[in-house]
Parts: C-alpha cells; structure tokens; sequence
C-alpha cells in the first residue's frame, strides 16, 4: 500500500488540489502489535471523516488526495526534521507520536519516544510518498494553469484542553500569517467562510501546519490554505458520527467558496 487515495476530477480539472492528510486509519502490518488494541481500532486524533465531507470535490473539478495510514504512523503534517510548529507552549505531538492529544500512551510499551533510526524509516516509507505525490500533483496543476491552490483540510474536537483551554471556534483559516497564499484568494476565503452562521478565526489559535508553511509560494503562483473545524461542525454532539445535516451545511459553505475560488484562479479568455 502506498500510504495514500487519489480522487481523480470527475469534471474539467480546476486549480485546486485538496490534501487531506489526517482522515487516515490504517496501520501497517509490521507496526500494528506495538500500538494499544482498543485505541489502533478507532485512532482518536484521526480527522474523522473529513474526505467524506468533501467528497463532492471531484464534481467541481478538484483533484483529492487523502492519507490512508493513521498520523499514529507518522504526522503527515509535521516537519520531517521535527522542528516545532509553535513555540507558545501548548503540547504538539510529534512526527511520530507516542501519547494521543490528552496524553494517553498508545503504545504498548508506554514509550515516551520513537528512536531516531525508526523515525528516519518511517519518514521514507510513509512520510515521502504522500508528499511526492502531492508535489506531482501541485507541479502538474500548475504547469498546466500557471497557478494552483492547496486546499489542506483538518479537524479537531471543540475541545482539546492540552492545547486551548477553551472551545475552539468552529472554523480556522490559515495561511502562515498570510505568508503562504495571496491576500486575494485569503480575503475570498474569509468573506465566503464567515457569510454564514459559524465563528471563524484567521490563523489563530492555528496558522497552518507544515503542508501549508512548505507548499505556499505564493510568489511563484503556488498557494496555500488550511482549513481546521471543529467536529461538531459536520458530527454528533459526541463526535463519534457523521451527522449529514450538519454536514449538508458545511459541504453548501464549501462549495460556494470553491466555486468562487476558482473564478480567482481561472485567467479569463483574451476577447
């Protein structure tokens, strides 16, 4: 397996590519006995269900590409050489995690830390082949429209105390501090994401994770935006299952912005 889905467009392909790297559950065989049982059958940090909710994506034309191994594995979105995201002293776990976010071992063994020489392998089994993929896929779209948008999609519990002592809005944009995409595209986003009932925040308490920090080059027409929303957004009061008319609301809130996205992204025809 090699670790990751790609969603071809079932329409005119747009220059938009969405990431979703934590939606994964899946642990490979040679790893699998070393985690807890109870918590491998159903990964609390996973990002549940977010490809689900985009998945009218390839409809309008945008290429997916979603993670199939658990971030228990190795965190898709952290940097390779494990430098910190943040540095205000909220827990972040690592690129090879050893507790969830509360702080639970997941490991058999308790371990406190993954070895070094096992990190490296893991970063080339697991970590190298989403990331190359998405680079072939970001260098194509861009080849093909001089410029393409990375859409990388995440959840998180309202609550997370180790992180935020309170709840959490409902929707986070980031973009690197407006670093990593141009202000056009950040100012659609917004306006499109806060016409609506939810509370959005810009880059606080989240600015984007790696993906967002290393593909958005705005300069050279290669954009970047994450997206984090609470899960109770889109799931149960529980945060357990999918609750398709909250759902419905958020997937309407989405389509409307991409739509308008990729009018931004989309040169016009010379008359």
């Amino acid at each position: 397996m090699v670790g990751y889905q790609i969603i071809e467009p079932t329409a005119p392909q747009v220059p938009i590519v969405i990431s979703v790297p934590h939606c994964g559950t899946l642990f490979p065989s040679e790893l699998i006995e070393q985690y807890v049982p109870e918590l491998a059958l159903a990964p609390d940090d996973t990002d549940w269900f977010v490809d689900k909710l985009y998945d009218f994506a390839p409809s309008m034309g945008i290429t997916m590409i979603t993670a199939q191994y658990s971030r228990w594995v190795i965190d898709l979105n952290r940097d390779p050489q494990s430098k910190p995201l943040y540095s205000d002293g909220r827990i972040i776990t690592a690129l090879c995690p050893t507790t969830d976010f509360l702080g639970n071992p997941i490991y058999v063994d308790n371990r406190t830390e993954v070895a070094t020489e096992e990190v490296a392998r893991r970063v080339e089994k697991y970590y190298w082949p989403y990331h190359q993929k998405l680079q072939e896929l970001l260098k194509k779209i861009h080849a093909q429209f001089g410029c393409v948008l990375l859409w990388d999609c995440h959840s998180i519990r309202q609550y997370v105390p180790t992180i935020r002592k309170e709840k959490f809005p409902d929707l986070i944009l980031g973009d690197a501090d407006e670093t990593s995409c141009s202000k056009a595209l950040i100012e659609t986003s917004l306006k499109n994401l806060s016409a609506a009932n939810y509370k959005l925040q810009h880059n606080d308490p989240f600015k984007g994770g790696y993906i967002t920090r290393a593909y958005g080059k705005p300069i050279n027409h290669f954009h970047a935006l994450q997206l984090e929303m609470s899960k109770v957004n889109y799931m149960d009061d529980a945060e357990k299952k999918y609750e398709s008319i909250r759902a419905e609301k958020v997937r309407h809130l989405l389509r409307k912005n991409f739509e308008e996205l990729i009018v931004a992204l989309t040169p016009s025809p010379l008359p």
